[in-house]
């Protein structure tokens, strides 16, 4: 028996941005990430664990198969993505995210106190369970089809 290896890519589908914490991010298309703070101009940009999120297209679509009407940018994730298990992804896990981009793994989805603003707009809120963070570990320029990659343990990249 074969296993299948899928040919799709994993990259960005969006980058996504907002001036305030708790509602829906807005796709900007592009976007500055600097070293240990973040998505330049992201009201969550600062130094810290979790210094910008991710969420994958295959969530969001699991969100619309269970009849929520929710798209790109919905539950405020910074960086939507294609093509990669993100829950899976171990805490320290390197990506390459377009030419330059590093990041590392710091949490897999998070806790809330209570239900957000995001919740009661969408009737779900998924980056509990299937948003992770990730902390710059050297910034540049991220973009809507930037590929990104696994960067093995044993490689000397930042």
């Amino acid at each position: 028996m074969s296993v299948k290896r899928s040919k799709t890519v994993p990259k960005v589908l969006s980058v996504c941005s907002s001036k305030t914490k708790h509602v829906r991010k807005k796709d900007i298309g592009e976007g500055t990430l600097n070293i240990d703070w973040g998505l330049v101009g992201d009201a969550h940009a600062a130094p810290g664990k979790r210094q910008v999120s991710l969420l994958a297209m295959e969530s969001i679509e699991k969100a619309k198969k269970q009849g929520l009407k929710v798209a790109i940018g919905d539950f405020g994730e910074n960086i939507t993505t294609k093509g990669i298990d993100l829950v899976n992804l171990p805490i320290g896990q390197k990506l390459g995210i377009g030419k330059n981009i590093i990041v590392s793994v710091t949490q897999i989805g998070k806790e809330c106190v209570k239900p957000c603003s995001i919740y009661y707009k969408t009737g779900d809120c998924i980056m509990p369970r299937e948003g992770i963070f990730v902390a710059v570990l050297k910034g540049g320029k991220v973009k809507t089809g930037d590929e990104i990659k696994l960067i093995p343990a044993c490689s000397r990249q930042v």
